[in-house]
């Protein structure tokens, strides 16, 4: 009888040979001395099951991700990548590359953000005046355009999309974003279109007036907008490993060219969430980044808002509802904050241009903030 038992009992010890044992412990993130410490999801609060079957269900989906960084409370809790196809700005075709922390990577309009922060810091410098300055006053070159309807676009209708000029961008037909790829003077062609809504009554997605705005940082300053980023943010975050692609004169395309690695823009989300400051040193003002973050228009896009540069919404949160603001760019890249939490979200992809699967990486960032445990 207690051989028999011992019979009954063989298969079940024989399991783990059979490679039905425990899958193994998900790896941490990687430590590469860029100054990121780490932490188990289990400690830093979240569902941890929940949580990797979230992470393996989107890398093996039909969405062409290439990375995912969760971090919370100052420390990376979770890193993924995988290998799939992919196209600067300016390529035409894709093609398959392996992805990991070291691996720069498009974060397209995620630009724009990052670029509300530099105008940040030169307003705290005093080299940018009153947002609500017509644009004009700093283009006296222009004389042609200062009709009334003109002179009364300020600094802050760039800032929120809400300038009122003619322009179509993304979809199907003629894209005024892509002319500003080769434009001698991108900013007279953004500062010519057509009027068609008073300055500050709707949005109307627009990288023309970012382009401005990063050509009047240029003029206030004197600086460069390369060197004036590194050396006023991305030098103090210890970001070293950075490219703003520039347009076909050699000028930064703030308004899609920078590339950073996805764990160093989870460094620029980590600033935004402790109010402008990292390692205890005040980098970008706490009242520009308030002001920024405010839900200042409706974007008539999914029930999205808008401030200055930067996306604004709400998610499900164990029955609440939480705000989150975001930096979104072309093909599923995502800087996602939810405050409340304390979390950053960064997604790495290569869905561009499709909207779809846009909709399912917001999905995904919502997800993620959801597996955080109360």
């Amino acid at each position: 009888m207690a051989c028999s038992r011992w019979l009954l009992a063989l298969p079940w010890l024989l399991l783990p040979l059979l490679g039905q044992a425990p899958a193994p412990h998900p790896a941490l993130p990687a430590l590469i001395g860029d100054g990121w410490e780490r932490d188990t999801p289990a400690a830093a609060g979240f569902d941890a099951a929940r949580l990797e079957a979230l992470l393996a269900r989107m890398l093996n989906g039909e969405t062409n991700l290439h990375g995912v960084i969760l971090e919370r409370h100052g420390r990376l809790v979770a890193e993924r990548y995988r290998r799939g196809p992919d196209r600067t700005v300016y390529s035409l075709f894709a093609r398959d590359r392996d992805f990991g922390p070291t691996t720069r990577h498009d974060t397209r309009s995620v630009g724009k953000s990052v670029l509300s922060l530099l105008l940040g810091i030169a307003r705290q410098q005093g080299r940018l005046g009153n947002l609500a300055a017509p644009v004009l006053d700093f283009y006296p070159e222009y004389a042609e355009l200062a009709a009334p309807e003109r002179r009364a676009i300020t600094l802050e209708h760039l800032l929120t999309m809400s300038s009122g000029f003619q322009w179509h961008e993304g979809g199907r037909g003629r894209d005024d974003e892509h002319r500003l790829y080769w434009k001698w003077s991108p900013t007279y062609y953004a500062l010519s279109r057509p009027i068609a809504a008073p300055p500050g009554s709707t949005f109307t997605y627009n990288s023309g007036g970012t382009a401005v705005l990063a050509d009047l940082l240029v003029r206030a300053t004197g600086i460069p907008l390369r060197d004036f980023a590194r050396r006023n943010l991305f030098e103090p975050l210890g970001i070293s490993d950075w490219e703003w692609v520039g347009d076909l004169h050699g000028r930064p395309m703030a308004f899609t060219g920078l590339r950073l690695r996805p764990r160093d823009l989870a460094k620029l989300g980590r600033l935004v969430l402790d109010h402008g400051r990292w390692r205890g040193r005040q980098v970008v003002p706490e009242d520009w980044l308030a002001a920024s973050l405010q839900p200042r228009l409706q974007t008539g896009l999914d029930g999205l808002q808008y401030g200055y540069q930067w996306w604004a919404g709400t998610l499900t949160w164990q029955g609440r509802q939480l705000p989150w603001h975001a930096a979104f760019g072309n093909g599923g890249q995502r800087l996602f904050l939810v405050p409340e939490l304390d979390l950053t979200v960064v997604i790495a992809a290569g869905a561009y241009d499709d909207l779809a699967a846009a909709r399912r990486v917001n999905g995904f960032c919502r997800d993620l903030a959801a597996t955080v445990l109360p």
